[in-house]
């Protein structure tokens, strides 16, 4: 079984709680192993005699469930045979204070309506996030939310989306609040935030403005 499918059959049977989870690696060659350390080196991995000793952190990030992913999914293009093993798995001690505010947790809805009340009167068009509170709700969030056209964050659990009031590239404030609706319908936390605004624009032979972000075009 390849790497990448040991680990989505190991990341589906851990507890709703879990924080981080350890993991051992041994490559079916021994005279891979060094090789297998280099390709997982981002995530800081440990030699334990003939096995490299993993730590995945459920809060993402270069230890992270997707960047797992990623650096799994590269042994295995590299044919480099790998056992994963489940040592230890930690999880979120019980806190009451926390569980109330989750409790509490504003709507994603609700969240978006404060956003935008927040603004300018003349807005006309926004750079905007959708954080999530767990990596596993991505796909889920992706699919309830695809008419904001959701651009994944690589180092964070999270979506970006352009939103236009009158015209242009970007979704609707009334179609973002319509998706928000049915992350709220499926108990789906998230916050939402405003990261740019640009009020008053006049779209002249153009679809609308472009956002450059970190070189590249949103």
């Amino acid at each position: 079984m390849k790497l990448v499918d040991q680990w989505a059959a190991l990341e589906r049977r851990l507890p709703i709680d879990w924080e981080t989870t350890d993991l051992r690696l041994t490559t079916e060659q021994p005279d891979e192993i060094g090789e297998a350390a280099r390709v997982l080196g981002p995530m800081n991995v440990g030699r334990v005699g003939d096995q490299l000793a993993v730590t995945v952190r459920r809060a993402g990030g270069a230890s992270g469930p997707e960047a797992a992913r990623r650096l799994f999914g590269r042994l295995d293009q590299a044919r480099i045979w790998c056992l994963l093993e489940q040592d230890e798995v930690g999880v979120r001690e019980p806190d009451v204070a926390t569980s109330k505010a989750a409790r509490q947790a504003t709507p994603v809805a609700e969240a978006w309506d404060a956003a935008l009340a927040e603004l300018p009167s003349g807005w006309s068009d926004l750079l905007c996030s959708l954080d999530l509170a767990s990596s596993d709700l991505l796909p889920r969030a992706a699919l309830l939310c695809a008419p904001i056209n959701p651009t994944r964050e690589p180092d964070a659990v999270a979506f970006t989306f352009r939103c236009a009031s009158r015209a242009g590239y970007g979704v609707s404030p009334v179609m973002a609040r319509r998706c928000f609706e049915r992350l709220d319908a499926e108990d789906i936390e998230g916050e939402v935030s405003v990261l740019r605004v640009v009020s008053d624009t006049d779209n002249v032979a153009t679809q609308g403005l472009v956002w450059y972000v970190g070189g590249k075009v949103l």
